[in-house]
């Protein structure tokens, strides 16, 4: 996720240099948290797939995780726009293991053009690795009945993508069956979610700047209509879903920093990539992320 919220700072006189300790910890915080939630996805990962497993899990969505924030870093910085590299958010907790990551970008935006590819570079890196992924993890998962996984366990939830996928390589699953999945497949599954919360219109999410960038006069009503959208949806079925959408409204007030020249239009292939980024968001959103295997009566 990219947060373009941030105002810079009027800048120091020149005689004034930032402290030894600043330019440290500038330094070794990304690198560290980096390391950080390497260890704690891979703990979580071995507590599901073993040692292997959990190092094979890790890799591959902190990889995914990268890839993503560096489509918004690299893309910042070919705009000259400031942005730190990733801050990976590391969580010794089931069931990934981290939080995602976040770069933080300084100043103004160019234009809508440059606004939007930012955002859509994190989405289209990530799933450029989460995609093949998925694939290849599904193909190495085994179908199992339900009545052999003990109650309580943790079951990711489904969307229209990660069915169909699983339809289209195992073919349809008969009723009581299920899939133990591979922890490649477990991770792809983490990445495709990330990529779908980061794709929801509002705010400073990916999906808010892509709504901004194609409807900046309207973005203040759409914003607003999504949120009041998604609230009733969680009411209805995933309650949950409220305190995303408290903290996104906190964080933002689902409003938008407008770019330095708002009159720039972004064309016809920006604005189908958009269209594009919001059926994705779609077919991959799962209503209900995370539950618990019931006990058999």
């Amino acid at each position: 996720m990219a947060d373009t919220s941030a105002t810079p700072l009027p800048s120091p006189p020149e005689t004034v240099r930032p402290s030894d300790t600043a330019v440290r910890k500038r330094l070794w915080l990304p690198p560290a948290l980096f390391v950080l939630t390497l260890m704690t996805t891979s703990a979580v990962g071995a507590l599901e797939y073993g040692l292997a497993g959990g190092m094979l899990y890790s890799a591959s969505l902190v990889l995914i995780l990268l890839c993503h924030e560096m489509g918004h870093y690299l893309t910042a910085r070919h705009y000259r726009v400031p942005a730190s590299l990733p801050y990976f958010l590391p969580v010794p907790l089931p069931p990934f293991g981290t939080f995602g990551a976040v770069i933080k970008m300084g100043g103004r935006i160019p234009d809508r053009k440059a606004l939007f590819d930012i955002a859509i570079m994190g989405p289209a890196m990530g799933l450029v690795l989460a995609l093949p992924l998925v694939v290849l993890g599904i193909a190495g998962s085994t179908v199992t009945s339900l009545d052999s996984m003990p109650a309580g366990e943790t079951r990711l939830g489904r969307s229209i993508l990660f069915d169909f996928l699983i339809e289209w390589i195992h073919g349809p699953l008969n009723e009581g069956s299920g899939l133990q999945l591979h922890p490649a497949a477990t991770a792809g599954w983490a990445g495709l979610f990330v990529t779908a919360l980061n794709l929801l219109p509002m705010g400073q999410l990916d999906g808010g700047h892509i709504l901004y960038a194609l409807f900046p006069r309207r973005s203040h009503l759409l914003y607003r209509s999504v949120a009041i959208a998604f609230a009733v949806f969680a009411v209805l079925v995933h309650p949950p879903w409220l305190l995303l959408l408290l903290v996104v409204y906190l964080m933002t007030r689902l409003r938008h920093p407008p770019t330095m020249d708002e009159h720039l239009p972004i064309g016809p292939r920006r604005f189908a990539l958009g269209l594009l980024a919001i059926l994705f968001l779609i077919l991959s959103f799962p209503p209900i992320p995370i539950s618990m295997l019931a006990p058999m009566p």
